[in-house]
Order: C-alpha cells, then structure tokens, then sequence
C-alpha cells in the first residue's frame, strides 16, 4: 500500500531520503516454524533481508539515501532466540546480519531485556550502529545503549550534495522495568515515553538535527496524553518537532486498515497527525519503507515537502520472496541445532492437546501447564506457612491466534512430547511465582481476566472477544470453578481501572463445591509477568508475593513431563470455567481452521460453521 501527503509545493531541486524499518523480528531469523517444526515462507528475515537489499539498490540506483532502523524486540521469541542467547553471547547471530546489511540504528524493545542486561551489553557491543533507548537510565551506566545518536549523512539534488543532520531516538513502555524486574534488579529506571520524547527531541533540536525520527516500540491507542501511556504513537506524532515515526509492540501494520478506527490516523496511507509512520508487522512479515521528499527553501532549513509509506510484504500473493542467501549461511549453525535441541523427547501424552477453544471450552494443555506449576509450588513451599493453605494455579493462553493469524495456535498430537512442544505450549522465558490472596482478591483476579470477552447482545450474535485484549491476559485459576456472565459489561479496562463499579461477570466461585469466602486464603502459582504487574492486574500486584528460587515455567513444564509417576491434582481437576446460561444467546468464536478436527468439543454449545473470514480465522457461532 502506498500514500503520498503533499503538505507544500514541491521545490525544483528536491532532496530524497528512503527510510527502511524493521520491527518485532522475536528472532524469527530463518522462515521455519519451530514449534509445528516446518518451513513457513511468511515468517523470517532471510526474506527481509532480501527486500532490504532489493530497496537499498533501487535506493542506491536513483542516488537516494538509505537509511536502515530496527525497532525493538528482535532478540527473544523462537527456540532459536533461547538457544542463542544461551550459546552465543559474544557471537549472537543477529548483530552479525545486522552488520552486514547496514544498519544505522537499533531501537530496544520490552522483550529485548527478557534475558537479561548481559545479553544486551553483548549484542550491543557487537554491533556496528548505536543502541538507542531515550526512556530508560542504567545505575551504574553501562555500555548497552545510549538515549539518542546523531547521523550526519550527505544527500543529492538536482543542483549538488549537501550535508544533513539526522536525529534518531528511540522508546519503549515504560512498563518494560517493571515486566522485566526479575531480569533488571534495580539497575533501571523507566521514564514516561512522551515527557522523554519532548526532552530528546529539544535536545536533537540544539544539536542541530534537520530531521528528527522516532523509534517507538509502542502502539497506537485514542487515549489521551497523560503519564505512564503503553502505546503512544498518536501522541508521539502529535508533538512539535518529531518528522517520522516507525512504530511498533503491538504486532499490527500501517499503513493498512487495523487502525482505522483512530482519531488523527490515516490508516490507509500511514500518516498519525499528518506525519509519515509505518508499523511491519512481526517476525520479519513485512518491511517498512518511508520515501521522503525534502527542500530547503524556507529559510535555508530542510523541511518534508512530500512522503510515501509502504510496507512490503515478504509472502506477497503471485510472487516468490528469495531468502538471502548471506543471511541463510549466517543463521545455519543455529537453525540447524535449534532443530536439534527442540525434538529432544522430555515425556509423552496420551492424548492430543490444542488451544482452538481456549476461551471457551477445557484446554488440556493449560490443565497440563496448571498442574506443573502447582507441583513446583507445592515442593517450594516446604516449612512456609503459605503450605498450609490450599493451592491454586492460574495460568493463560500463549497461542491464541488473534494478531498473529490464524495459525498461531498449539496443536500437538498424542505421543512424545519435547522441548519444542513444551516450548509451543508456553512461549515466553517466564519464571514461576507465587502470590498469596484472599477470597476477595480471587474474585477480582478473575473478573480482570474476563474483562477479554464483550457483552453479549441477545438480538444478534456477538463476536466472543475483545481483539484489543491480548489472549496472554486471559487467566484460567485451576483448583476453582466459575461462570462468566457475558450479560454484564467488563468491571475493568484494559489499563486496570475500573470500567462499571457495579458490574460482576464472575458467578458462583467455589473452591471444592464449597462457595469462595471473601477471607479465605489460597497460594497461587503463576509467574513473574504477572506478579510483576504485566496485564495490569491489581489485585495480583496488590497480593502478598511469596519467595521463591528463580525457575523457568519451560523447565517446570519440562520436569514436569518427565515425571510421568508424580501427577498433581489439578491436572485432572474439573475445568474451572463455563457461561452463564443466557437463554439461546449467540457468541462468534474465531479460531483456526484446524479446530474442526476437534469441533465435537464445542457440542455443549451447539456449534454453527460460519465459514472464514478475510485473514483465514474460522467462525463458529456458540449458543449460551
């Protein structure tokens, strides 16, 4: 898709700068999917790669300038990314193919810091370009990144070259140090993304910097501005002095019609404000391109006379996307042992296990998930007092579609489990936690979770979900049982602060057939996004947290399995949640096309095939 803005005539000797970006690569390096352990041609940078060369010749053809920027959350993701960063600290494979291909700049992301500082002090100090993260301060300084850099590069015009200072800075959510604090333990401190911004940008200004871009891994939302915002891009663009802003985190496009919905977006021609912005996907799925047109006859100042946003995708219909073949012989050391590693058998199902319906009906692989962070929890505890009390275990989809398409849901067939299915069952280097809650605190914990369905309307049939609520959101307390009344509106926003005060979707809590006193007490194994505040559940923050030895939830997951013998209580515990009754009212589940082999699952709810939709997700109306 491409958009052209004309916010002044044209000069007769312009002055052209092509801006490529790439964005949430989660170290989907090759184009294989490393969970179903096949090839898939619409993941990979080694199709990015080779549009980015493709832009930079055409680039370099027409005497443009090229500049080349990532945006954040390019080094954790795959089992490629875990085998990596545990394997190649001082060689990681990601600053070498951005060397190679010449990148300018890197933004940090969220994720980026989910391995910990080491892992960016290293990837930082392989890299020929700047760092660049202009909202959070390391104590001590360290070498991992700096707030902002300055790029003096030459441009060509009709009459001659002349020399352009460019300022990049970059940001994240502030969130980041507090999602990741197991990881940052107090040697960061995150600033607001807008206040940082207009500080950098004043700064950039002083310097002398005719442009000024912006690497937000951060989102588009309607708020308005105000301190501690997650997704800021409208509010970004809205402030004098930024030019151009690649946008990210949140795994949508621009331009392109996600966000049409938005105040001061042009969706379809990538302008925020008036300004040129592109967001590419994830995973490497597309790469953006910003054609900028400048002159400088006002006043002598450069200034942007006219753009085009693009995107380009790497699995574009009736056209084949090469993979470089630099980049493949870079990645193959580590694609061919991820392969390795990921099919080492670590135990065996009895029966398949998927997450097609896991919003609606029982999902044995979070039952399985549930039940290894209990037994953890229940060797950890040992002489707390904590042991004494009944325990819990919540846990929530990590492949659910939504964003990321109809296909990214866990599918695994009864037999022998490994690493790379444990891995597709929970995707994230999270580590086990453990909070200690009230009867009370329980409730609103999961009228939090439920804040992802929408209120059913009983004339006409309702999509089930809210696509602006993450499925990773959607905690399932195993040890309980619980309806959801669709009937009634969310209790809260997404943000955490409450929506209606009187409104209670959660009904009939119990604990062992018995009601849910408000005082009575319970452990909850869960894990440390989640402890941490990730998901903005208070009643999780506000919770006494319990000590316990750092423990990844894979290797949990992992022991787990491979002690067949020892199976806790939760695992076979009757499935903690259902619907209201709402006397025939109709809900849309969207999933994948491949929830029809199990669509005898969903027979309590008299299913109805609607067919797919335009991005491929199958339809299914249920009766509540």
């Amino acid at each position: 898709m491409n958009t052209k803005d004309k916010t002044a005539e044209v000069s007769s000797s312009p002055a052209r700068i092509q801006i490529l970006a790439t964005t949430d690569l989660h170290m989907n390096l090759t184009g294989f999917d490393y969970y179903s352990d096949r090839k898939d041609p619409r993941i990979g940078f080694t199709r990015t790669a080779s549009l980015i060369r493709a832009a930079q010749d055409e680039a370099h053809s027409e005497g443009v300038l090229s500049l080349l920027f990532d945006n954040g959350d390019a080094l954790q993701g795959t089992p490629f990314g875990d085998w990596a960063a545990a394997h190649c600290a001082e060689t990681h494979p990601l600053p070498q193919a951005f060397n190679r291909l010449g990148y300018d700049a890197v933004g940090l992301g969220n994720h980026d810091f989910s391995f910990g500082l080491d892992l960016i002090d290293g990837f930082a100090s392989q890299l020929n370009c700047p760092v660049l993260c202009s909202n959070l301060d390391r104590e001590p300084t360290g070498a991992g990144w700096r707030p902002y850099t300055v790029l003096s590069r030459n441009i060509t015009h009709d009459t001659g070259t002349a020399t352009i200072k460019i300022g990049v800075m970059s940001v994240l959510p502030p969130q980041t140090t507090m999602w990741e604090r197991h990881k940052l333990d107090g040697q960061v401190a995150s600033h607001d993304i807008l206040r940082s911004a207009e500080e950098t940008v004043s700064t950039l200004r002083n310097l002398g910097c005719d442009l000024i871009i912006v690497l937000a891994h951060s989102g588009l939302q309607a708020e308005s501005a105000g301190p501690g915002l997650e997704n800021t891009v409208i509010q970004l663009a809205a402030i004098d002095g930024i030019d151009v802003i690649i946008a990210g985190h949140t795994h949508l496009t621009l331009p392109g019609p996600a966000h049409d919905h938005l105040p001061f977006v042009d969706a379809r021609r990538g302008r925020v404000h008036g300004k040129p912005v592109v967001m590419a996907g994830s995973a490497g799925s597309y790469l953006g391109v910003i054609d900028i047109t400048l002159d400088n006859k006002m006043s002598g100042a450069w200034t942007i006379c006219d753009f085009e946003t693009e995107l380009r995708s790497i699995c574009p219909k009736n056209t084949d996307v090469l993979e470089d073949p630099e980049m493949v012989a870079l990645f193959a050391r580590g694609h061919a042992e991820t392969r390795t590693l990921a099919p080492e058998p670590v135990g065996r199902l009895e029966t398949s296990i998927h997450s097609y319906f896991a919003y609606c009906a029982p999902d044995r692989a979070l039952a399985l998930l549930a039940a290894a962070q209990a037994a953890a929890l229940r060797a950890l505890l040992n002489d707390d007092p904590a042991s004494e009390l009944p325990v819990l275990s919540a846990v929530a989809p990590a492949k659910f579609g939504g964003r990321s398409g109809p296909d990214f849901y866990t599918d695994i067939p009864a037999g022998d489990i490994s690493m790379r299915h444990v891995a597709d069952i929970h995707l994230f280097p999270n580590e086990l936690r453990a909070v200690r809650v009230t009867g009370v605190q329980l409730s609103e914990w999961l009228e939090m979770s439920a804040g992802i369905f929408r209120q059913l309307n009983p004339d006409s049939a309702t999509v089930l979900t809210d696509p602006d609520r993450a499925g990773h959101n959607f905690d399932i307390i195993h040890g309980l049982t619980y309806e959801i009344d669709l009937s009634q509106p969310a209790r809260y926003r997404a943000d955490g602060h409450l929506s209606d005060p009187e409104a209670r979707r959660i009904r009939n809590l119990r604990w062992q057939a018995r009601p849910v006193d408000d005082a009575a007490e319970f452990v909850v194994a869960t894990n440390n996004y989640r402890v941490n505040g990730g998901g903005n559940f208070n009643a999780v923050t506000d919770a006494r947290k319990l000590h316990l030895p750092s423990c990844s939830i894979q290797s949990v997951l992992r022991d787990y399995l491979a002690e067949s013998s020892q199976v806790d209580p939760l695992e076979h515990a009757e499935n903690p949640f259902g619907f209201s009754n709402l006397g025939g009212a109709k809900a849309i589940l969207e999933t994948g096309p491949k929830a029809l082999d199990h669509i005898d699952e969903l027979d309590p709810y008299a299913p109805e095939l609607l067919g797919t939709d335009a991005q491929g997700f199958l339809r299914i109306a249920l009766t509540l």
